[in-house]
């Protein structure tokens, strides 16, 4: 990649991201405006054919301003409530002003175990695709009202780069109401510069990186990481103002805006890299020659119809090893079905799938994107 914008113009995946600050006007109200201007941005992206999440955080802050509390909370339950009351607030406002351009939203609330659990990891990445295959657009939030200390992402920037990674996004957008990421903090070093591109792994972010505000979570540290988080994908990250005209129909245009967070991986490459690094598995398929030629010649999916044998027990989401006649691995991956389940199912179609098991669940045993060729 050059170090020219013009790969914005390219993304075909969105992530992006709006914080409480710029939401609630930092604390004021809730920004309409914004929300008006957010809404209209994504919808111009949306009638390029690009698919579009949005990561939103002022759950909590919505709720607050309808408490009248002026701080944040220190107590956890005290902040789940906040979330409840505002969640539905900030959800109505989104949908309003989607519908205004015949788009339609859906809200997904996300806890630590939606990501960290590989089963929750596919079940939340086939809802997400789906939706996105619908050309509806997700409204992701943590889920506050539930979260506990001990399991939340901390902040929603590193919600977003999970979300990136979960759609295998090409950039992620984190609006905030600075300018972008700078050498210095520009609130009290008027020689501060914008940094304009800079990777993302590079030690000098440390120091640069502040702390963030009254009412949300996150600041720049927790941007920095989660750009980290989402190079580890091949996503690229762009930080910019909100507060800009137009500043996504700008990025598409390749206008150079806020802070550019290169990743320096190639997507692909970068999930192939990832599974093929989950060393420990829980089962083995063993598969005939013609389901082997179809997974390395053509980059299909793994159907039951092509697998002759099931080893072992596993869950939903585990990894399994596949296995040529001669007994050769040829490729591991995310399975869809358990091993009860993938017994039950072997050798037949995937018409044939519903009528085994009782129920309809995915066509493919494991899917292309959830599996590396050895």
């Amino acid at each position: 990649m050059d170090g020219t914008r013009a790969w914005q113009s390219e993304c075909t995946t969105w992530v992006v991201k709006v914080g409480s600050a710029l939401l609630t006007e930092n604390g004021k109200s809730i920004n309409d405006d914004l929300i008006d201007a957010l809404a209209e941005e994504l919808c111009y992206l949306r009638a390029r054919d690009c698919r579009v999440l949005l990561v939103t955080s002022g759950a909590v802050a919505a709720g607050l301003l309808r408490l009248n509390e002026s701080e944040r909370p220190t107590q956890v339950h005290e902040l789940q409530a906040a979330a409840a009351i505002g969640q539905s607030v900030l959800m109505r406002r989104y949908e309003e002003a989607f519908a205004r351009r015949q788009l339609l939203t859906a809200q997904i609330l996300l806890g630590h175990d939606d990501i960290a659990a590989r089963d929750r990891y596919l079940n939340a990445r086939g809802a997400l695709q789906t939706l996105l295959a619908r050309g509806v657009v997700p409204i992701i939030n943590e889920n506050d009202t539930v979260a506990t200390d001990e399991i939340r992402f901390g902040d929603n920037d590193t919600l977003a780069a999970l979300v990136a990674n979960l759609v295998d996004a090409d950039v992620l957008v984190l609006l905030t109401d600075q300018s972008g990421l700078y050498d210095a903090d520009p609130r009290s070093n008027a020689q501060a510069s914008l940094l304009t591109r800079i990777e993302a792994t590079h030690p000098s972010l440390d120091k640069v990186a502040g702390a963030g505000g009254a009412l949300g979570r996150g600041g720049m540290v927790t941007k920095v990481r989660a750009a980290r988080l989402a190079a580890r994908s091949g996503t690229e990250t762009l930080i910019l103002s909100g507060l800009e005209s137009r500043p996504l129909q700008r990025l598409v245009e390749g206008e150079e805006l806020g802070t550019w967070l290169e990743s320096h991986r190639e997507p692909q490459a970068a999930r192939r890299q990832w599974l093929a690094g989950l060393v420990t598995y829980q089962g083995v398929l063993e598969l005939d020659a013609g389901a082997v030629t179809v997974i390395r010649e053509s980059g299909k999916s793994l159907l039951p119809v092509g697998v002759t044998a099931v080893q072992g027990n596993f869950a939903r989401g585990d990894i399994v090893l596949c296995k040529d006649p001669d007994g050769l691995e040829v490729a591991r991956g995310l399975v869809n079905y358990s091993s009860d389940e993938s017994r039950r199912i072997l050798r037949k179609s995937s018409q044939e799938i519903a009528s085994a098991l009782g129920y309809k669940g995915e066509d493919e045993l494991i899917h292309r994107d959830n599996m590396v060729i050895l």
